[in-house]
Formats: structure tokens, sequence, C-alpha cells
């Protein structure tokens, strides 16, 4: 009986000891996750200071070169291709021959029009010949006159339509590519394609600018050009065209032409950038462009206040390279935040990280 009583106080003084100890554990525990919550708590952030400055109006833009010009030059007529005078790569002028083409067809109803022609002189001598002794009408010989005119002008296209076997380029530039060779049939309906022919003297370089930059642009302003193949030279382009409505995004798109060098170095497809330099500086209130919850046009941005997260709804100016002007909302002295606000909800707690 003594033996059951004491194996009975063993077990349960086993058991609140263990009850002890779980209890004094959860007790720790909820005191490490109280701490790591209250650290959890604050956000870790980048901030920066809203301050007024002498600012650079000057941007970048950047865009393709195209070229001025560029064709794919197609077939008017059907025929055979007798020979290739071009090759890819080769400059051309225009009226320049590219290709000869032989069209029985063709050179058939000029041999025909010519016979036509040559009757239609003879019976108008003729009868010249025998007006002036009364033998014909001068009704007559005016009709002889109309059609001796009418086969005049059919001999004029007939031989246009030979003149065509020879294709001639109608701009020039460098044959980019070639479709055809010696033996090919052209067709005209659907046209047969020939020739890429593209012109690089000058180029167009588009590029896009936001409403802040397209006030201060205009038509014929000159513009340099640079281009990262090319670093240390510098292309002169001017102004051709600025959209008068904007694109989807909000941006203007803007045109320039440029001259290329005598050794055509810029090519059609290369990136460029336009340096739009007005050399003038102007006193704004600015933040860093990152600090826009979302984006700039949200105008939205979190400052904080004794250590807290607040969002405040701003006026947003120009967009200047990596800066925003501040129309409204802020103030000089006033911190921002610049990196972390994927992670902060108005008033949240954070932690800047110097």
């Amino acid at each position: 009986m003594k033996k059951n009583i004491t194996i009975v106080a063993v077990i349960l003084g086993a058991l609140g000891l263990i009850a002890f100890t779980l209890n004094k554990n959860k007790t720790e525990n909820k005191a490490k996750t109280d701490i790591v919550a209250e650290k959890n708590a604050s956000v870790s952030v980048k901030t920066a200071q809203v301050k007024t400055e002498d600012v650079s109006l000057d941007f970048l833009a950047n865009g393709s070169f195209e070229p001025i010009q560029e064709l794919t030059f197609s077939a008017e007529k059907s025929g055979k291709v007798i020979s290739v005078l071009v090759k890819e790569g080769d400059y051309v002028n225009v009226g320049q021959t590219l290709v000869i083409v032989r069209s029985d067809v063709i050179n058939v109803n000029a041999q025909t029009a010519k016979a036509t022609y040559d009757n239609a002189k003879s019976d108008y001598d003729r009868y010249e010949n025998a007006f002036k002794t009364g033998g014909v009408t001068k009704q007559q010989l005016d009709q002889t006159k109309l059609a001796l005119t009418n086969a005049g002008n059919n001999l004029k296209q007939a031989n246009i339509n030979v003149g065509d076997t020879k294709v001639k380029a109608p701009i020039k530039g460098f044959i980019n590519k070639k479709y055809i060779e010696p033996g090919s049939i052209l067709t005209g309906m659907p046209a047969t394609a020939m020739f890429d022919i593209v012109n690089v003297s000058k180029l167009k370089l588009k590029v896009t600018v936001n409403e802040s930059q397209v006030a201060s642009l205009k038509l014929g302003n000159t513009v340099n050009i640079t281009s990262s193949v090319f670093p240390n030279k510098t292309f002169a382009g001017k102004i051709t065209f600025i959209a008068a409505k904007a694109d989807e995004s909000l941006n203007f798109p803007v045109e320039l032409e440029i001259a290329n060098n005598a050794d055509n170095s810029l090519k059609a497809g290369m990136y460029g950038t336009a340096n739009f330099g007005s050399k003038q500086k102007q006193q704004l209130k600015i933040v860093p462009r990152n600090a826009f919850v979302g984006s700039v046009s949200s105008n939205e941005v979190f400052v904080v206040e004794n250590g807290i997260a607040k969002l405040k709804k701003i006026t947003s100016g120009r967009i200047i390279g990596e800066q925003v002007e501040i129309v409204d909302g802020l103030s000089d002295g006033e911190t921002v935040i610049i990196t972390g606000q994927i992670n902060l909800q108005d008033g949240n707690t954070v932690e800047i990280i110097k």
C-alpha cells in the first residue's frame, strides 16, 4: 500500500514539474514573440529631404534611327527578268536602271502600234495631196488627220511600255535587300517585290517627351544627337515634327532629322540620344522621382513625421531626369520616403536606414 502511494506521488510530482516547465516556456516564448512583433512593426525605409535648388532644364530622350526614305520596290508590269544590274549593298541614284525585263506582249504591241502609225501617216499624206487637187473633201482629210493623231498617241504609249522593260530606281539609296534573280517571273497583280531601297543620307530619330518637356520645344530647333556606337561623335539634328496630341502613355512623339556624315556611319535601327539642352536653370522645389507611390502621375508620397509614415496627396510638376518638381503639398525640409513604400501603409512606424 505504501509502495502504491509512493508511486502515485512520484507521478504527480513529475506531472507538476512538466506543467511548470511548459508554462515557463510559454511565458518566455510570448515575451520573445512580443519583442519580434515590436521590431517587425517598424518598416525599414530610406529617405530624402525636400529642397529648393537651381535645376537644369536640359533633358535627354532616347529613340532609334530610321531612314529618311525607304521603299519596297515592286514590279508594275508582268515579264521575265533578263538581267539584274545591282546587288545588295550597292548605292543607286534616281533613274538608274536596276533590272531588264523581257515582255513579248509589250514588244508585239509596240510593233503593232508602229505599223498602225505608219499606215495612218501614209493615208494622211495621200489624202492631203488629193485634197489639193479636189480628189477628197475637207471632211475626209480631217478624218485621216484624226486617225493619224490617235495612232501617234498609241505609239508613244507603246514606246513608254517598252521603256518600262528597263526598271529604274524611283529613289536614291542603298539596295538593302534583293528579292529577284535572272529568270524570275514578275507579275503586276499582285505585284512582285524586287528590292528594298533605303536612303540613309539623312535619318529620322523618333523620341517621346512628356508634357512639361514638350512645352519648350519648337519646330526647327537644333538638337545635339549622339549614338552609343559612336560615343565620340556628335550629330546635328533638327526638330521636324512635334505631335499635337499625346499618345496612350501621355507622352508626345517628336521627330528629329539628322544629316549623316560622308561615310554614312549612322545606320537605320541604331539607338540614338537627343540632348535637348537649353542651358537654362530655374529655382525648383524637388524630390527624387522614386519618392512617388506607384508612378509620378499618382501624386502620392509618404513623409516621415515623428517616426510615423504619413501618406500625402501632392501636386507634381515637371519631370527633370530623376527629379520631380513639387508644385504644392510639400515644404522644404520635409522628409520623404524613397525606398520601402511597397511595405508601407499610412500610419506605420518606420526605421530610417542611413
